[in-house]
Formats: C-alpha cells, structure tokens, sequence
C-alpha cells in the first residue's frame, strides 16, 4: 500500500501500519514535513504547549512542556520520530495521480506506475494558497507574497506594509512587522480571538480539560465551524495575548475587509467596528463558558484577570479609511494572511464535495481502499494538530488492518 506525504500525518499512519506489519511506502515530493520547513516564518513558534505534541508512541519529553517549540524545533521532533521507527519514505518522489484500477489503485509517480490495495492520503488540508482574483490587478512595483512565503520583516522593502487578514497567520506577522519599527496597515477579518490564559492555566490545557477536543464532526450544530478560521493566538515570548486595538493605540492603521482593487487603490467595507466587535465577543463568550466550567467544578483556581466585553474604541472605528491609495501611503509590499484551499487535483477519483473538500467518515472513503488523514476536523477539531492525528491514524489503520483479513479471507476460500 502506499502513504502520499511524510509530514505528521504520513508518518503516524507509517506507525501505525508498521506496529501491524502492514507492508507500505511512503511517498513525499519534497523532504520529510516539508511545510513546517519552507512555509512558516522564521520566527514562528507553535500556538498550542508543547505537551501537545503527541505522536503514536512519541510524547514531547523535552524540559519545557509548558513552552512553544519554534520551526526548526519542531523539525527536529519530526526528524526524532522518524529516526525512532525508520518508516519506509522515499522523498523526492512527487504522486501525479491516484486512479482506480479495478481491483487495486493505482499511484503514478511520474513515469512509474505503482499498484496498491490501499491509498492514504495524508497531505493535509493547507495544499494551495488562497488569494483574491483581484490580487493581479494591483501595480508591479508592490511586493506581494503569501503568508507561506513570508520569512522575516528585512524580506519585504522599506516602506509601509499591508497584511490582509487577521487569522493566527495574520496577527502573528503583523505583530513581527509592528515590532520591527514597520509602518503598518491591517486589514481586520471576522476572526475571533482566544485569551492565552486563564485563571494561571494555558487555554489549550483549558481546552483538554473541558473535552473540547473530543467533539466530533457529527455532533456540531453548525457545520461551519469546522472550516471557521484559527482564532487569534501567539505562542511567542512564551505565549501572550495579541489585542487588535491595542495594535491600534500604538499607531498600527486597522482596516475593514479589502473589497476589490483597480487603478492602484484599494476599496475597503465598512466593517471594521463590526469585525472588532466580533473579535472580542469570541473571547466574551469562551470566558464565560470557562467560568461557568470553574463554577461547576469547584477547583481551587486563582481570580482571572482578562479583560471582559468589548474593548475601548479605536480611532480608525470612528473615522474608517474607505479607500487606500497604495501610492499615498507609501505601501512597497502586501502580506496575504487569506489562508488556504484544498488541492487533491492529483486525486482522480470521484470523492469530493463541491468545495473540493473529501467526502469520508473518520477517514475511511467510500471507495474502496482509498483514504484520508491529516485534514483540519477530519473526526475532531485536534485531527489537524500534532495532538490528535495519531488517534486518526489508528483508526485508518485498523480499517486498512480490517479489509486487509478481509481480503486475505476471501482469497483462501
């Protein structure tokens, strides 16, 4: 059988397979957990403890469970793991298409042909950056790059800087370009924002504790939380709030969502209140759900000191900019933080939603031998994170485990 990708999820479900002695490869096109290498930041750090990481048999045993393992770290930890068991990985080896075969599938790696009994897909759910169609139109001499590309703030030229979006991506980078004595445009998204701590205790651990992570797709009221953007957060400096208005007061220009550009300006909504808003009901309203927790509990924790309800109007609420010339205000370079769409183009089989998105149950397809790992609420909101993708992992591989004795039944009789 055959994994396409060695980055956490290839190498989990490699685990897995391989406490079976389930015979598999695993294919990457680049090197082993390719994304953490060439797509983060240089600064970038992870916004959930380090006690998180979690991979089958391979716990985070460092000293410093509590902090926020940075890139090259986490690197490292990948490279531990796959020291730790030797899966069987061949980079450099990029899949151009899983067919069906009939019998078996079929996985084509440029002129080579492999037949397998089973696929699993395990490249995530960040394959293709998104940008807006209009991000073409804007003048050649405005530096644009992706969130993915960005690096450090000495990568973009001097003078003012836009970042679109304010996910975890956005914020984070935005803050970085602050810092570095940047002149500043953020454009604000309906992304909300978590408080980094509560009541002395790191939110993530708030949110083990409380079962958060176990929620499955099944039982959400509103589908469309599995797809909502990653709430503002920041692991770095051992982990701290990131507050929009207080970027703000400190002379960062917040924007409303960019509508369209032409001519070299940008057309601006007008939904910067509202977007600010929203951001600080999010974490109202994760505050008082922890607080009704604490109540029920009974623990013995110290007051929490957040801050509560909506935050202290900011000039750019009470006299939005609508318009922006990018010229006028001496922007030289723009920071797509819009996030990502999925690409599974090289998936030739019939499998997808309308959104691209695979339809599966756990990870488990409806054709026969093909299967996914890796992606954002694949069963639970921890099934994209180093937290819970060896628990999908397993899973997969007792289902492959399954229709392998299956197989192998059918066959003696």
């Amino acid at each position: 059988m055959v994994v396409v990708g060695a980055g956490q999820a290839g190498l989990a479900i490699s685990h897995q397979l391989t406490r079976r002695g389930i015979e598999h490869v695993v294919l990457e096109q680049h090197r082993l957990g390719e994304s953490w290498r060439s797509e983060r930041w240089d600064s970038f750090t992870l916004v959930t403890p380090n006690w998180t990481l979690q991979l089958p048999e391979f716990p985070y045993a460092g000293s410093d469970p509590d902090g926020f393992m940075g890139r090259d770290a986490v690197v490292g930890y990948l490279e531990a793991y796959e020291r730790s068991f030797r899966p069987p990985v061949r980079t450099r080896v990029r899949v151009t298409a899983v067919r069906d075969l009939g019998s078996d599938l079929v996985v084509e790696t440029g002129e080579t042909l492999i037949g397998a009994r089973a696929v699993v897909v395990a490249t995530g759910s960040y394959r293709r950056p998104k940008l807006p169609s209009w991000a073409s139109h804007l003048p050649p001499n405005v530096v644009q790059v992706h969130s993915s590309q960005y690096r450090n703030p000495a990568q973009l030229p001097d003078g003012a800087v836009l970042v679109v979006g304010t996910g975890q991506s956005g914020v984070q980078i935005a803050e970085e370009l602050h810092e570095a004595g940047r002149r500043l445009f953020l454009s604000v998204s309906t992304c909300g924002r978590v408080p980094r701590r509560y009541r002395a205790k790191d939110i993530v651990w708030w949110g083990k504790t409380a079962g958060l992570y176990e929620r499955t797709i099944d039982k959400l009221e509103d589908p469309a939380e599995a797809s909502a953007c990653h709430p503002q957060s920041s692991g770095r400096r051992g982990g701290h709030d990131i507050y929009l208005r207080q970027l703000a007061t400190e002379g960062v220009r917040l924007l409303g969502r960019v509508a369209v550009a032409r001519d070299g300006r940008i057309e601006l909504a007008d939904d910067l209140s509202d977007n600010l808003r929203k951001n600080d009901e999010f974490a109202e309203k994760i505050l008082a759900q922890l607080d009704e927790a604490v109540a029920k509990m009974g623990m013995p924790l110290p007051k929490d000191e957040n801050p509560r309800g909506i935050g202290q109007t900011v000039a750019d609420e009470v006299n939005p900019i609508r318009e922006l010339d990018l010229a006028g205000s001496e922007i030289s370079s723009i920071v797509w933080a819009t996030g990502y769409q999925p690409d599974f183009s090289f998936v030739a089989l019939p499998v997808f939603d309308a959104a691209g998105r695979p339809v599966q149950r756990r990870g488990v397809t409806a054709i026969e031998g093909l299967y996914f790992i890796g992606l954002e609420w694949l069963y639970k909101p921890k099934s994209g994170l180093l937290l819970g993708v060896g628990e999908d992992a397993e899973y997969v591989a007792s289902a492959i485990e399954a229709r392998s004795k299956s197989i192998k039944t059918e066959a003696s009789r």
